[in-house]
Protein backbone atom coordinates (compact mmCIF):
# COMPACT_ATOMS: atom_id res chain seq x y z
CA UNK A 1 0.00 0.00 0.00
CA UNK A 2 1.48 3.64 -1.07
CA UNK A 3 1.75 6.51 1.68
CA UNK A 4 -0.45 9.23 2.16
CA UNK A 5 0.90 12.69 2.48
CA UNK A 6 -0.36 15.86 2.41
CA UNK A 7 2.14 18.77 1.77
CA UNK A 8 1.33 22.66 2.48
CA UNK A 9 3.23 24.20 0.38
CA UNK A 10 3.57 28.18 1.49
CA UNK A 11 5.40 30.79 -1.04
CA UNK A 12 4.14 33.72 -1.89
CA UNK A 13 6.00 33.39 -5.80
CA UNK A 14 3.19 31.18 -7.76
CA UNK A 15 6.30 29.48 -9.41
CA UNK A 16 7.17 27.48 -6.99
CA UNK A 17 4.05 25.91 -6.59
CA UNK A 18 4.17 25.03 -9.83
CA UNK A 19 7.66 23.41 -10.02
CA UNK A 20 7.22 21.93 -6.68
CA UNK A 21 3.86 20.18 -8.33
CA UNK A 22 5.77 18.76 -11.09
CA UNK A 23 8.96 17.40 -9.08
CA UNK A 24 5.83 15.54 -6.66
CA UNK A 25 4.56 13.76 -10.00
CA UNK A 26 7.62 12.24 -10.13
CA UNK A 27 7.59 10.67 -6.60
CA UNK A 28 6.07 6.85 -7.10
CA UNK A 29 6.54 5.56 -3.51
CA UNK A 30 4.40 8.12 -1.65
CA UNK A 31 0.89 9.35 -2.82
CA UNK A 32 1.38 12.90 -1.94
CA UNK A 33 -1.26 15.71 -1.74
CA UNK A 34 0.35 19.26 -2.72
CA UNK A 35 -1.62 21.99 -1.18
CA UNK A 36 -0.78 25.32 -1.41
CA UNK A 37 -1.12 29.01 -0.19
CA UNK A 38 0.78 32.33 -0.92
CA UNK A 39 0.12 33.95 2.06
CA UNK A 40 0.75 33.69 5.95
CA UNK A 41 -2.51 34.11 6.73
CA UNK A 42 -4.35 31.94 4.02
CA UNK A 43 -1.68 28.83 5.39
CA UNK A 44 -3.00 29.84 9.43
CA UNK A 45 -6.62 29.56 7.98
CA UNK A 46 -5.46 26.32 5.80
CA UNK A 47 -4.33 24.77 9.33
CA UNK A 48 -7.04 25.94 11.09
CA UNK A 49 -10.05 24.48 8.60
CA UNK A 50 -8.74 20.99 9.87
CA UNK A 51 -7.51 19.57 6.56
CA UNK A 52 -4.96 17.43 6.70
CA UNK A 53 -1.58 18.24 6.54
CA UNK A 54 1.63 16.17 7.17
CA UNK A 55 4.22 18.74 6.81
CA UNK A 56 4.55 22.24 5.62
CA UNK A 57 7.37 23.37 3.59
CA UNK A 58 7.80 27.33 4.16
CA UNK A 59 9.43 29.57 1.59
CA UNK A 60 12.35 31.47 4.16
CA UNK A 61 10.85 34.69 2.70
CA UNK A 62 7.12 35.16 3.12
CA UNK A 63 6.03 38.76 2.55
CA UNK A 64 4.61 40.91 4.38
CA UNK A 65 5.55 38.52 7.41
CA UNK A 66 9.34 37.95 7.05
CA UNK A 67 11.54 35.10 7.79
CA UNK A 68 10.87 32.09 9.16
CA UNK A 69 11.86 33.48 12.48
CA UNK A 70 8.85 35.27 12.23
CA UNK A 71 6.41 32.64 9.71
CA UNK A 72 7.80 29.48 11.89
CA UNK A 73 6.56 30.53 15.05
CA UNK A 74 2.85 31.72 13.32
CA UNK A 75 2.70 27.95 12.52
CA UNK A 76 3.72 26.17 15.33
CA UNK A 77 1.19 29.05 17.47
CA UNK A 78 -1.48 27.71 15.80
CA UNK A 79 -1.10 23.98 16.96
CA UNK A 80 0.58 22.69 14.18
CA UNK A 81 2.96 20.13 15.10
CA UNK A 82 4.11 18.49 12.25
CA UNK A 83 7.39 18.76 10.48
CA UNK A 84 8.33 22.58 9.25
CA UNK A 85 10.71 22.52 6.62
CA UNK A 86 11.87 26.10 5.38
CA UNK A 87 13.42 26.39 1.80
CA UNK A 88 15.77 29.12 0.88
CA UNK A 89 18.13 30.21 -2.34
CA UNK A 90 20.27 30.83 0.61
CA UNK A 91 20.47 28.08 3.48
CA UNK A 92 23.66 28.76 4.78
CA UNK A 93 23.60 32.26 5.81
CA UNK A 94 24.40 32.59 9.51
CA UNK A 95 20.81 32.93 11.10
CA UNK A 96 19.59 29.48 9.83
CA UNK A 97 22.13 27.97 12.46
CA UNK A 98 18.92 29.15 14.89
CA UNK A 99 16.37 27.38 12.94
CA UNK A 100 15.13 24.33 15.45
CA UNK A 101 15.37 27.61 17.92
CA UNK A 102 12.25 28.86 15.85
CA UNK A 103 10.24 24.96 15.29
CA UNK A 104 11.68 24.59 12.07
CA UNK A 105 12.48 21.00 11.78
CA UNK A 106 14.60 21.29 8.51
CA UNK A 107 15.91 24.05 5.22
CA UNK A 108 16.40 22.99 2.18
CA UNK A 109 18.40 25.00 -0.57
CA UNK A 110 15.70 25.68 -3.30
CA UNK A 111 18.37 24.11 -6.16
CA UNK A 112 18.14 20.46 -4.03
CA UNK A 113 14.71 20.01 -4.32
CA UNK A 114 14.01 17.11 -6.58
CA UNK A 115 11.59 13.87 -6.85
CA UNK A 116 14.77 11.74 -4.65
CA UNK A 117 14.92 14.54 -2.16
CA UNK A 118 11.24 15.21 -1.42
CA UNK A 119 11.19 11.06 -0.90
CA UNK A 120 14.00 11.33 1.64
CA UNK A 121 12.23 13.95 3.50
CA UNK A 122 9.16 12.61 3.90
CA UNK A 123 10.67 9.02 4.99
CA UNK A 124 12.59 10.81 7.16
CA UNK A 125 10.23 12.99 8.83
CA UNK A 126 6.94 11.60 8.42
CA UNK A 127 5.97 8.53 10.63
CA UNK A 128 5.14 5.10 8.95
CA UNK A 129 1.31 4.53 9.21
Amino acid sequence: MTRKAHILLVDDNPAENLILSGLIRKVDSIDIELHYCRTMDSAIAFLLSGKPVSMVLLDNLVHPRGDFRETVPALRHQGFIGPIGVISSSPGDPYFQSLEEYGADFRIDKSEIDPTAIEFILREYLPEE
